[in-house]
């Protein structure tokens, strides 16, 4: 008997260092999503999709910005500024004679920006942007007046009102200029009030629209694919390579839930689609990471013309009479090519190996962009090219 209880005491020892461990096990796998990282191709979705509806919305309005010291708008060259004027002294019960010929230094008329961002409220506050309509020289140390703020529908979403913070700062005196960045343009941080409050779509009907940043319809399936795995089948369904369409609970506070559940999900994202960013004006040329190139061989030289313009003077001679002093340009005109070896780029999947086979051919980027070109019609560039 001493030795049955032995046993039965060790095999229950075992069992519950076994379960001990299997705890330990289970708690470590729970918080492996948690510091364990994504893969480098996944992302949430927050960063690959907006709900519709929920955006900000472009404000605009015209003030007058007061209080400048002699830099404001010359009313001779600005007519509105004096009309203006006159209307606001108007509203305030001051007339103004007519024929006044009147010469503001202290006044600018100025456009008013804002964006009302979604869920803003009545007597919540917002930054606004300021930038000079005439020919004011400065807005530094003005006051912005009371200027209502207008959606796309005329209606009034806010009033902004306050001093101006101008980043930028500048001397003259006596024809001489010195000024360090922009000084037509300010900003009065929270300097509207909400007046109207924009009505969003998310407690409307039974379904909530996804759109994507860019049309992908291996993203659209994986988004759909994903909220479908997590928060219950036959929620998501991919309508097309942008929308995606989600059934979602009633009530409000179930849906802030539902949509704080969804936007932290890591989707899986696709390789994208080979493209070449050309930016024609600066010479930029951005390549990601899935253009590959096919074999060919491509031949780069550059032909430069030089011209130099050189004063020659002809004298007439020392006894003639009736002679006069001519002056002509003697013109000079070079033209050198510099030799273009033939250059054979073999065929690359990399991006590395791709920008060290442009590299080896020795071009500016305003010559990449011709040869670029000359490769896409050749077959040799597996890419779209797109041009800004």
């Amino acid at each position: 008997m001493p030795n049955l209880f032995q046993s039965l005491r060790d095999n229950s020892t075992t069992t519950d260092r076994l379960i001990r461990r299997l705890i330990l096990l289970a708690a470590l796998l729970a918080s492996a999503a948690l510091w364990w990282p994504a893969p480098a191709n996944a992302t949430r979705l927050k960063e690959v999709a907006s709900v519709q509806g929920v955006r900000n919305n472009q404000l605009v309005g015209y003030g007058l910005v007061v209080g400048l010291d002699g830099t404001g708008d010359q009313t001779t060259s600005t007519p509105f500024t004096t009309q203006s004027i006159n209307a606001l002294l108007q509203q305030m019960g001051v007339t103004v004679p007519a024929g006044t010929s009147m010469q503001l230094k202290n006044v600018a008329a100025v456009m008013v920006t804002a964006q009302l961002p979604p869920f803003a409220q009545p007597g919540q506050h917002i930054d606004v942007n300021v930038s000079s309509l005439g020919n004011a020289k400065s807005l530094r140390g003005g006051m912005l007046i009371a200027t209502p703020l207008k959606g796309a529908d005329g209606q009034i979403y806010a009033l902004a009102q306050g001093s101006l913070i101008v980043g930028g700062a500048g001397a003259s005196a006596a024809g001489s200029k010195v000024q360090i960045n922009h000084l037509s343009a300010g900003r009065v941080p929270e300097g509207a009030t909400v007046e109207r409050a924009v009505p969003t779509p998310l407690a409307e009907g039974d379904t909530l629209q996804l759109d994507l940043n860019s049309h992908d319809y291996n993203t659209a399936r994986e988004v759909a694919r994903t909220i479908n795995a997590r928060m219950g089948e036959g929620l998501a369904q991919a309508i097309d390579g942008r929308v995606v369409r989600v059934r979602m609970p009633a009530g409000g506070d179930a849906r802030v839930t539902f949509l704080a559940d969804i936007e932290n999900l890591q989707i899986e994202l696709a390789a994208p689609a080979a493209r070449i960013v050309i930016n024609a004006r600066t010479g930029s040329v951005v390549v990601n990471q899935t253009v590959t190139l096919n074999p060919c061989a491509v031949a780069h030289g550059n032909l430069s013309v030089t011209i130099n313009s050189t004063p020659v003077v002809s004298q007439p001679n020392a006894l003639s009479s009736g002679g006069t002093t001519v002056s002509r340009d003697k013109a000079d005109i070079t033209i050198t090519q510099s030799p273009g070896s033939l250059i054979q780029l073999p065929a690359s999947t990399k991006l590395a190996d791709v920008v060290k086979a442009l590299n080896a051919l020795g071009a500016t980027p305003q010559d990449l962009l011709a040869i670029l070109q000359a490769m896409k019609s050749a077959g040799a560039l597996n890419a779209e090219i797109e041009v800004i």
